[in-house]
């Protein structure tokens, strides 16, 4: 009987050798090994210069009405391969992007059912991605997926920086604590929002941001997010083991498959440098490359908009609040009366075009322009909007001609309210009126429960109808800044109309109940890791009833971060979000605005500590000109930079945007200071942050001595 067992134990110690597969990065810092456990489950490992980042965790998923993938493997092939390349992005932080990886393609056989399922590993010097592969085969074609059962076992009680897992939302904010503490600060994690269903005390969101014990940051996420439904992450808190979690449909079903299908890819990012994390490029390099042939027309934008002063109850959507029940094409607006606060008015959206002329914007967005929004908020109403008819008083053809007379293009407004069947219904017509009428963009938005019934924001059905749109509008030559939509997972590189999302608490909420004071140094290592944001940043005037007297809310915020955030909330999508009366009273530090590139050759982290600082430098597209920003948490905090990155034979002119030294996001968010210096590549900054604060800096190449007459050198 012993003899047995021993020998038993031989066999299972040689089957799970014979199985083993190991593989490094280009570099050799990162290795990873693959094996089957004695059930024939394949799991995988991560280690960092010999430091566990992923102890060994488990693959497979759950299928309904089908014998599972998850046991019964055995391994029939592998093979490794090399790839390096250097890619150019349309736009981006980098002028390139190299793409360099080792692969190690798993192939196995589920013996009991002759069914074939692949797993192919990448592994960068900063990272891993991974995914689910089924190839064609008589015995696996369509499937449905229960569950997926991917694992990241972590090595202990790591700090989190986390959002709720939510089917329907990210508009969070971040909670930062122990992973042992997030059953118990779950509750108070979840706020309100029009549309949100959570699934479990401890599920969370990608991308999720982690620090270790001994200090190794790591980030777990997911690229490529392609007729499959959305990652969330479910942890145990004895073990620390995240398990994904996938979003159901109305049906709860989490994913209708037809092989040949792939996964989308899951990421480990890790460093012992906070700033590697947010200079990864893995999420991009794991997406396919541009499938768009003619590119030319997809531009960054620096627009301003007709919005601001609706989130903050100055003005209305509405056109009149005579009308309580809206019947698109019955409903007779020329009957109404106005409510005299309608914002979408040809006068005032041409004043918004002349201030956004003068200063040299690109274009400007107009929301409430259309029919319908007295009737469409948390209605779970089908025909909501058509997205071509006016209000009386917003007359198309006359802003057009107008905003091409003044070199502004106007930026388009869809609000489906959720309704994505209604969308698609109108999408053909609705693009092609903004082609008709000069609008190269839109900003979509989803509030709201999502139509049909019972669908999520993040299942497959409605991803499928994001990616849908994003095609169709490229057929127009269309960009696409979509709000409320599913949080992005580096689609951008394929279509890199895909300009812009939202899909995280923006400026928005500052109108409503305010933001954290430490949001904006935690979005870039979280949100950001999949693709930029629109956070429309820019406000100069935080107490919010300056706008409208009943509310009380404020933007926590100095203005010197306001300007920081142009460089730190990366996006070649930015907003001026405040009114131009309000810009006008701050004209000096408007101008950082107007100065501010908006795409990059080249992008630098100085300083980063996710929860309490970030310091970026970039150098802007196709010039000499660098931009610093340095976004700060709720503690008053000294920066200290270096110019290193600056040529060294040139001397430049640096204009520091910073607080003053009372300034302070709660009682004197206006208190700002602007200094100018000559700089080389030597010199040195130690700048003081106020709480809630930061500054920004323009770095501009010296042409002559003359510019450089009497400023102080750094």
């Amino acid at each position: 009987m012993k003899k047995q067992i021993i020998t038993l134990l031989i066999a299972v110690f040689a089957v799970s050798f014979l199985n083993a597969q190991t593989l490094k990065s280009p570099s050799g810092n990162f290795t990873m090994e693959f094996k089957l456990d004695a059930k024939g489950t394949p799991t995988y490992q991560l280690q960092m210069d010999g430091e566990p980042i992923v102890k060994e965790s488990k693959l497979g998923l759950s299928l309904i009405n089908k014998d599972n993938l998850i046991e019964g493997f055995k391994v029939v092939d592998t093979a490794e391969s090399t790839f390096d390349e250097t890619w150019t992005p349309i736009w981006g932080e980098f002028k390139e992007i190299r793409n360099h990886y080792n692969e190690l393609l798993v192939s196995l056989d589920q013996t009991s059912t002759n069914r074939k399922m692949n797993i192919r590993f990448r592994l960068f010097d900063d990272g891993l991605g991974f995914r689910y592969e089924f190839p064609e085969q008589s015995s696996l074609v369509y499937f449905v997926i229960e569950e997926e059962h991917t694992e990241f076992a972590m090595t202990g009680d790591h700090k989190a920086w986390w959002i709720p897992g939510d089917y329907d939302t990210q508009e969070y904010d971040y909670t930062t604590s122990k992973l042992s503490e997030i059953r118990g600060l779950m509750k108070n994690a979840y706020t309100g929002n029009v549309s949100q269903e959570g699934f479990s005390e401890t599920g969370v969101q990608t991308s999720l941001m982690l620090k270790s014990d001994d200090g190794i940051y790591i980030n777990l996420h997911e690229a490529a997010c392609v007729e499959y439904s959305t990652m969330h992450l479910d942890l145990d808190d004895k073990t620390f083991v995240f398990e994904s979690h996938l979003t159901p449909d109305a049906q709860g079903v989490k994913g209708y498959m037809q092989a040949p299908r792939s996964t989308p890819w899951r990421t480990v990012i890790a460093s012992r440098n906070a700033g590697d994390i947010l200079l990864s490029s893995i999420t991009l390099n794991l997406n396919e490359p541009v499938a768009i042939e003619d590119t030319s027309w997809i531009k960054p934008v620096k627009y301003m908009g007709v919005w601001w002063e609706m989130i903050t109850g100055m003005s209305s959507w509405a056109y009149t609040d005579d009308v309580h029940s809206v019947h698109l094409g019955v409903t007779d607006y020329s009957k109404t009366k106005p409510n005299g606060k309608h914002a979408a008015n040809t006068e005032n959206v041409k004043r918004y075009i002349d201030f956004a002329s003068e200063h040299g914007f690109d274009a400007l967005l107009v929301e409430g322009w259309n029919e319908g929004w007295e009737d469409w908020f948390g209605k779970s109403k089908d025909y909501v909007f058509d997205f071509v008819t006016p209000y009386p008083d917003f007359d198309v053809e006359e802003i057009r001609d107008y905003a091409k007379s003044k070199g502004i293009k106007m930026m388009m407004h869809h609000e489906t309210s959720g309704s994505v069947r209604n969308y698609e219904r109108h999408m053909d017509q609705a693009y092609q009126f903004m082609v008709d009428n000069g609008y190269n963009s839109v900003k979509s938005g989803y509030v709201g429960p999502i139509l049909p019934r019972g669908e999520h924001h993040y299942s497959q059905w409605i991803n499928n109808h994001y990616l849908h749109a994003v095609k169709k509008a490229a057929d127009y030559k269309i960009m696409v800044n979509a709000h409320e939509a599913v949080r992005p997972t580096g689609l951008s590189r394929t279509y890199p109309n895909l300009i812009g999302n939202e899909s995280a608490r923006g400026t928005e909420y500052e109108a409503f109940v305010g933001n954290n004071v430490d949001h904006t140094t935690i979005l870039p290592f979280t949100r950001l890791i999949g693709g930029p944001m629109d956070y429309t940043p820019g406000i100069f005037v935080t107490d919010i009833s300056e706008y409208d007297p009943s509310r009380t809310s404020y933007v926590r915020t100095t203005i010197a971060r306001q300007l920081a955030l142009y460089v730190t909330m990366y996006s070649p999508l930015q907003m001026a979000a405040d009114l131009p009366q309000h810009y006008e009273k701050f004209m000096d530090a408007f101008q950082f605005i107007k100065d501010v590139a908006i795409d990059w050759d080249e992008t630098l982290v100085l300083e980063a500590e996710p929860g309490d600082f970030i310091t970026y430098a970039r150098k802007e597209k196709g010039s000499s000109s660098w931009f610093v920003g340095r976004t700060n948490d709720e503690e008053k905090r000294t920066s200290n930079i270096k110019f290193d990155f600056l040529d060294a034979d040139k001397k430049y002119i640096a204009t520091v945007y910073s607080d003053a030294k009372d300034a302070h996001y709660k009682d004197n968010p206006q208190a700002y200071e602007i200094k100018k210096y000559v700089v080389t590549s030597k010199s040195k900054l130690s700048q003081f942050c106020a709480p809630g604060g930061g500054y920004a800096i323009s770095i501009v190449e010296a042409k002559d001595k003359a510019e450089l007459k009497g400023l102080k050198k750094l």
